[in-house]
């Protein structure tokens, strides 16, 4: 057979994926009895999953999380924190980004918000759909920065135009002016076009406060909290016990 020049056929087209899947049937037992129309399945297969797999990693980049190794599979339902398991577990599926709803997840400093809400970014990754991670914070610094240099409108498409938005770490200071204008055109366009997820140390009840003028807050949680999912945690500071397992770890390895 003409190895070589296939292979660099293949990856001349950029088949990456069959291109491996080839080269690893040639030199594998038994390939030699499979019909032609097996044969190119296989090469199929590989090529569609090296794809997806390529798709997934562009995700990954552009989304920015700052958890990027949580996964769904690591999620910790024993710690007692007020997780509603058969509630995140219906999140995972990823049918409230499909209806473009929205996710507020709140509770104490430590407990895991941040965690959970990039797991669900991951898994949402995985189901192809478009990602980004923003801490709240550092975002307003950035539209501040943005509309004095020329970047906002470009950075306004990519906060509207992803199918899920992640605000992480709401409050607890008071949004002046400019940010309360930011924030409602954010969610004015995201509006029924999204889905916006939003971690707070601070119940919901607050968040009326933070945002400050009454009009404006009125206007901007009418659009994130009425269709909104809500996991509001509580419980121990998921660090602290994670970091005092690894002393007693080390402790018991060292008398060992």
């Amino acid at each position: 057979m003409l190895t070589h020049p296939s292979l660099d056929q293949l990856k001349e087209l950029r088949l990456d994926g069959m291109a491996e899947a080839f080269g690893e049937l040639e030199t594998q037992d038994g390939t030699t009895s499979l019909s032609h129309g097996e044969w190119l399945a296989l090469l199929i297969d590989r090529e569609l999953a090296s794809r997806a797999t390529k798709r997934f990693k562009t995700r990954m980049r552009m989304a920015k999380l700052r958890h990027g190794q949580a996964v769904a599979e690591d999620v910790d339902y024993r710690t007692r924190r007020n997780l509603d398991k058969a509630l995140f577990q219906q999140l995972l599926t990823g049918k409230w980004i499909k209806d473009r709803r929205n996710l507020m997840i709140t509770g104490p400093c430590g407990v895991g918000k941040t965690w959970l809400a990039c797991a669900l970014a991951q898994k949402a990754c995985r189901d192809n759909i478009t990602v980004l991670y923003k801490r709240l914070p550092r975002l307003f610094d950035e539209l501040e920065l943005a509309h004095g240099d020329g970047r906002f409108p470009r950075l306004f498409r990519s906060l509207t135009k992803t199918d899920l938005l992640i605000l992480d770490d709401w409050g607890p200071d008071r949004l002046n002016a400019s940010q309360r204008r930011d924030l409602m055109e954010i969610v004015e366009d995201r509006y029924g076009a999204g889905s916006t997820l939003i971690t707070s140390q601070l119940p919901v009840d607050t968040w009326h406060e933070v945002i400050g003028e009454p009009t404006f807050a009125d206007a901007i949680l009418d659009r994130l909290v009425h269709n909104a999912y809500r996991l509001d945690l509580d419980g121990p500071s998921m660090r602290k016990m994670k970091g005092k397992e690894e002393i007693k770890t080390v402790d018991e390895n060292t008398v060992n």
